[in-house]
Protein backbone atom coordinates (compact mmCIF):
# COMPACT_ATOMS: atom_id res chain seq x y z
CA UNK A 1 0.00 0.00 0.00
CA UNK A 2 1.27 3.56 -1.45
CA UNK A 3 1.13 6.00 1.71
CA UNK A 4 -1.17 8.69 1.54
CA UNK A 5 1.30 11.41 1.72
CA UNK A 6 3.68 10.11 -1.01
CA UNK A 7 0.27 9.29 -3.29
CA UNK A 8 -0.53 12.84 -3.00
CA UNK A 9 2.60 14.19 -3.77
CA UNK A 10 2.97 12.19 -6.76
CA UNK A 11 -0.35 12.87 -7.91
CA UNK A 12 0.58 16.88 -7.42
CA UNK A 13 4.11 16.71 -9.27
CA UNK A 14 2.15 14.45 -11.99
CA UNK A 15 -0.66 17.31 -12.41
CA UNK A 16 2.13 20.12 -12.57
CA UNK A 17 3.98 18.55 -15.20
CA UNK A 18 0.84 17.77 -17.38
CA UNK A 19 -0.73 21.21 -16.97
CA UNK A 20 3.15 22.72 -17.79
CA UNK A 21 2.84 21.64 -21.25
CA UNK A 22 -0.53 22.35 -22.01
CA UNK A 23 -1.01 26.10 -23.73
CA UNK A 24 -4.56 27.25 -23.53
CA UNK A 25 -5.74 31.03 -25.33
CA UNK A 26 -8.74 32.17 -24.03
CA UNK A 27 -8.91 35.17 -26.41
CA UNK A 28 -7.34 36.04 -30.21
CA UNK A 29 -7.28 39.42 -31.34
CA UNK A 30 -6.21 41.26 -34.38
CA UNK A 31 -2.57 41.57 -34.63
CA UNK A 32 -2.03 39.72 -31.34
CA UNK A 33 0.97 37.04 -31.37
CA UNK A 34 -1.22 34.29 -32.95
CA UNK A 35 -1.96 36.11 -36.42
CA UNK A 36 -0.37 34.41 -39.55
CA UNK A 37 -2.46 36.95 -41.60
CA UNK A 38 -4.73 38.90 -43.21
CA UNK A 39 -6.62 38.55 -46.62
CA UNK A 40 -8.69 41.26 -48.30
CA UNK A 41 -11.88 41.47 -49.49
CA UNK A 42 -11.53 37.98 -48.51
CA UNK A 43 -14.21 37.06 -51.29
CA UNK A 44 -14.92 34.80 -52.41
CA UNK A 45 -15.22 32.92 -49.67
CA UNK A 46 -16.03 29.37 -50.17
CA UNK A 47 -14.33 26.33 -48.58
CA UNK A 48 -11.84 26.17 -51.64
CA UNK A 49 -10.87 29.44 -51.59
CA UNK A 50 -10.44 30.10 -48.35
CA UNK A 51 -8.02 27.17 -48.39
CA UNK A 52 -6.02 28.74 -51.08
CA UNK A 53 -5.85 31.88 -48.92
CA UNK A 54 -4.94 30.55 -46.12
CA UNK A 55 -2.31 28.19 -48.25
CA UNK A 56 -0.89 31.19 -50.15
CA UNK A 57 -0.33 32.79 -46.70
CA UNK A 58 1.58 29.76 -45.17
CA UNK A 59 4.15 30.22 -48.25
CA UNK A 60 4.42 33.93 -47.75
CA UNK A 61 7.78 35.26 -46.70
CA UNK A 62 7.57 36.78 -42.56
CA UNK A 63 6.16 40.69 -42.85
CA UNK A 64 4.85 40.34 -46.56
CA UNK A 65 2.38 41.50 -48.73
CA UNK A 66 1.08 40.32 -51.77
CA UNK A 67 -1.65 40.60 -54.49
CA UNK A 68 -2.67 36.91 -55.44
CA UNK A 69 -5.61 35.16 -56.18
CA UNK A 70 -7.61 37.79 -56.70
CA UNK A 71 -6.49 39.02 -52.85
CA UNK A 72 -4.05 41.70 -51.04
CA UNK A 73 -2.49 39.35 -48.81
CA UNK A 74 -0.15 40.12 -46.06
CA UNK A 75 1.79 37.59 -43.94
CA UNK A 76 2.09 39.24 -40.44
CA UNK A 77 6.47 38.92 -39.06
CA UNK A 78 4.92 35.92 -36.11
CA UNK A 79 7.17 32.60 -37.03
CA UNK A 80 5.48 29.73 -35.93
CA UNK A 81 8.16 27.47 -37.60
CA UNK A 82 7.60 24.51 -39.85
CA UNK A 83 4.07 25.32 -41.31
CA UNK A 84 1.62 22.69 -42.85
CA UNK A 85 -0.55 23.03 -45.12
CA UNK A 86 -3.90 24.14 -44.43
CA UNK A 87 -7.17 21.49 -44.84
CA UNK A 88 -10.23 22.43 -44.70
CA UNK A 89 -12.02 20.76 -41.90
CA UNK A 90 -15.40 22.84 -40.35
CA UNK A 91 -17.16 25.87 -40.40
CA UNK A 92 -18.77 27.94 -37.95
CA UNK A 93 -20.07 31.28 -36.75
CA UNK A 94 -20.23 33.05 -33.57
CA UNK A 95 -17.31 34.38 -31.59
CA UNK A 96 -16.61 31.25 -29.68
CA UNK A 97 -14.47 28.51 -31.41
CA UNK A 98 -14.18 25.19 -29.75
CA UNK A 99 -10.56 23.51 -31.07
CA UNK A 100 -11.14 20.50 -28.47
CA UNK A 101 -7.91 19.21 -27.07
CA UNK A 102 -4.91 20.75 -29.53
CA UNK A 103 -3.64 19.50 -32.41
CA UNK A 104 -7.07 19.19 -34.39
CA UNK A 105 -7.09 22.52 -35.90
CA UNK A 106 -3.46 24.56 -36.92
CA UNK A 107 -5.62 27.79 -38.55
CA UNK A 108 -8.27 29.85 -38.19
CA UNK A 109 -10.09 32.09 -40.94
CA UNK A 110 -12.67 34.88 -39.61
CA UNK A 111 -14.16 36.46 -42.35
CA UNK A 112 -15.84 39.56 -41.60
CA UNK A 113 -18.80 41.39 -43.24
CA UNK A 114 -18.37 43.33 -46.57
CA UNK A 115 -15.66 44.11 -48.71
CA UNK A 116 -14.39 47.13 -45.92
CA UNK A 117 -12.15 44.90 -43.47
CA UNK A 118 -11.48 41.36 -45.11
CA UNK A 119 -10.60 37.88 -43.16
CA UNK A 120 -8.00 37.43 -40.35
CA UNK A 121 -6.12 34.41 -40.22
CA UNK A 122 -4.86 32.85 -37.06
CA UNK A 123 -2.10 30.15 -36.09
CA UNK A 124 -4.53 27.65 -33.79
CA UNK A 125 -1.97 24.83 -33.82
CA UNK A 126 -0.43 25.27 -30.30
CA UNK A 127 -3.74 26.06 -29.01
CA UNK A 128 -6.61 24.17 -27.51
CA UNK A 129 -10.01 24.76 -25.39
CA UNK A 130 -12.52 26.76 -26.26
CA UNK A 131 -11.05 30.64 -27.34
CA UNK A 132 -12.80 33.62 -28.40
CA UNK A 133 -12.06 35.61 -31.68
CA UNK A 134 -13.48 39.03 -32.26
CA UNK A 135 -17.26 39.77 -32.55
CA UNK A 136 -15.81 43.00 -34.37
CA UNK A 137 -12.82 43.79 -37.47
CA UNK A 138 -12.27 47.62 -38.92
CA UNK A 139 -16.14 48.50 -37.98
CA UNK A 140 -17.26 45.37 -39.64
CA UNK A 141 -19.12 42.41 -37.83
CA UNK A 142 -17.99 38.70 -37.96
CA UNK A 143 -20.04 36.54 -40.33
CA UNK A 144 -18.14 33.14 -39.87
CA UNK A 145 -14.96 31.41 -39.37
CA UNK A 146 -13.25 28.05 -40.61
CA UNK A 147 -10.76 25.87 -38.90
CA UNK A 148 -8.48 24.31 -40.72
CA UNK A 149 -6.54 20.79 -40.13
CA UNK A 150 -2.72 20.01 -40.67
CA UNK A 151 -2.03 18.88 -43.98
CA UNK A 152 1.55 17.37 -45.05
CA UNK A 153 4.48 19.08 -43.01
CA UNK A 154 7.77 18.37 -43.04
CA UNK A 155 7.98 17.10 -39.33
CA UNK A 156 5.62 15.16 -38.22
CA UNK A 157 5.84 15.88 -34.50
CA UNK A 158 7.27 18.65 -33.17
CA UNK A 159 8.26 16.56 -30.12
CA UNK A 160 6.13 17.07 -27.62
CA UNK A 161 5.28 13.66 -27.80
CA UNK A 162 8.89 12.51 -26.90
CA UNK A 163 8.74 15.05 -24.22
CA UNK A 164 5.94 14.14 -22.94
CA UNK A 165 6.98 10.38 -22.79
CA UNK A 166 10.43 11.57 -21.12
CA UNK A 167 8.67 13.55 -18.36
CA UNK A 168 6.42 10.43 -17.78
CA UNK A 169 9.27 8.11 -17.67
CA UNK A 170 11.23 10.04 -15.59
CA UNK A 171 7.99 10.86 -13.34
CA UNK A 172 8.01 7.19 -12.89
CA UNK A 173 11.64 6.98 -12.07
CA UNK A 174 11.36 9.06 -9.53
CA UNK A 175 8.09 7.57 -7.68
CA UNK A 176 9.76 4.24 -7.73
CA UNK A 177 12.81 5.66 -5.89
CA UNK A 178 10.41 7.48 -3.37
CA UNK A 179 7.75 4.97 -2.92
CA UNK A 180 10.69 2.12 -2.97
CA UNK A 181 8.89 0.19 -5.16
Amino acid sequence: MIPRKKLALLSAAFCAVMLAFAHNASALTIGDTQELGYVWPGVPSGNAQRTIYVNHLVGMALGSLDVANGQISYRSNNAFGSLPTAVWALNGTGTKVNLGGGGLYTYLFARYDGSIFGAEVWYVGNLSGIITIPAIGGGCRLVEWTLFGPGVSGVPDGGTTAMLLGAALGALGMARRVLKI
